[in-house]
């Protein structure tokens, strides 16, 4: 091993210049293929269109803690003491070389100290910080009768200038969350992508279209898994006034088109499909109860009698509380059903102590089968969630099993 001279440089280190970043094994591999050339790896974790654009970049405000974004991942970056300093060497340039009466040709064997470090920023898989996007869009809706509408008007009819409008490109730049994330999050929560800007789809507008598809799906005798999408926009667009651009967009979000133009296929994402409509009904039932049997009857009744099989509460867990009738109800039917109540996740807050606070003041204590589909917005994965519950809850087992009561009181 050859000998390599360390020295201190001559003018005064600078304590920032250089920042040592702890990589994780799947960014780590990332990396190390964009600088090797090895193409084909990441068109293989990615997709051939994301190799022309930004691979990472680092996102946040003054008010935010940074995060690091790749393609389709957020990390926190975490600050981490070290206990003993990391030197950063480099070597030195000609005319220190030449100043200390080196050769030049064998500073190669020369290195200088710029700085000491006394900590590393590591890298921890986060979940995308997409909350912001809500409060952005608020008054944005796109609702039926009002969706060319450009002004807004007071309390007393008077005009107001129309808001800014919030585009896509500005929740690239802004949200901290990948590029993949954001797209996700606009189609999870219904976001319309008009002109450049992002316009939240009203749910009950959303409901409606919903059934219209299928209702429409029948009467043209189209079938789910291959229907012709130029069908079934124009009848939307002649019968009900509904734009194509959004009905295509509503397609997207529920299944798969294929093809190209005139020949575009729509292959329905049944299960979507009916998860949707299930939670337009339950909206209804925000401060009001309603028996399961009741409820599903009317959901089968919304999606008609081709879907009306994949029926199941399962998919509509995090939306609902249930909870038993009345001993009344008991005495006077004793099978009759659970209540059910509207609780969307999606309205809970984002920090994990104020949405374990919600949770707690909604109900005392919790089974561990029905708080678990309030906490998979917040956790990056089941270890992360265990973690959560063990942070903000007390767990608690008796003859019905594991309950979970808060923490701190």
């Amino acid at each position: 091993m050859p000998e390599i001279s360390v020295k201190f440089p001559l003018s005064p280190m600078d304590p920032s210049s250089f920042r040592l970043l702890e990589l994780p094994p799947d960014l780590c591999k990332l990396v190390e293929a964009s600088l090797d050339g090895d193409l084909g790896y990441v068109a293989s974790l990615y997709c051939s269109s994301l190799l022309t654009q930004e691979r990472l970049s680092i996102k946040g405000s003054r008010e935010e803690d940074a995060v690091l974004c790749t393609p389709d991942k957020t990390y926190a970056i975490r600050s981490v003491a070290l206990s003993n300093s990391v030197l950063v060497l480099t070597s030195p340039p000609s005319k220190e070389a030449a100043s200390t009466d080196m050769d030049i040709e064998d500073s190669s064997n020369h290195v200088v100290i710029q700085e000491s470090l006394k900590e590393i920023l590591e890298l921890v898989p986060t979940v995308p910080k997409l909350h912001r996007l809500r409060t952005m869009l608020r008054g944005m809706e796109w609702e039926e009768g009002h969706e060319d509408e450009d002004d807004e008007f007071d309390a007393e009819g008077d005009k107001q200038p129309r808001r800014r409008r919030y585009t896509y490109e500005q929740a690239r730049s802004e949200l901290q969350a990948s590029d993949r994330e954001i797209d996700a999050a606009i189609k999870e929560k219904h976001i319309l992508v008009i002109n450049g800007a992002l316009r939240p789809i009203a749910p009950s507008y959303l409901h409606t279209i919903l059934e219209l598809l299928l209702t429409s799906l029948v009467s043209l005798s189209q079938p789910h898994e291959s229907a012709s999408v130029v069908e079934l926009a124009t009848a939307l667009e002649s019968d009900h006034e509904i734009q194509r651009e959004v009905s295509c967009q509503v397609m997207r979000w529920f299944g798969d088109i294929t093809g190209e133009d005139d020949e575009e296929r729509w292959r329905v994402d049944v299960s979507g499909v009916v998860k949707q409509i299930g939670l337009g009904v339950l909206r209804h039932y925000k401060d009001e109860t309603i028996p399961e049997t009741d409820f599903i009857q009317k959901w089968r009744n919304a999606v008609g009698d081709t879907f009306e099989a994949e029926v199941t509460m399962e998919m509509l867990a995090g939306n609902y509380l249930s909870s038993s009738p009345s001993l009344s109800s008991l005495a006077a039917e004793p099978k009759a059903s659970q209540l059910l109540t509207y609780f969307p996740r999606a309205e809970l807050p984002t920090d994990p102590a104020l949405r374990f606070s919600d949770l707690f003041l909604t109900r005392a204590r919790w089974k561990a089968t029905d708080i678990t589909p309030f906490l998979e917005d917040i956790a990056v994965d089941a270890k992360d969630r265990d973690r959560l519950l063990l942070k903000y809850a007390r767990a608690v087992t008796d003859v019905d099993g594991p309950w979970y009561t808060a923490r701190a009181r």
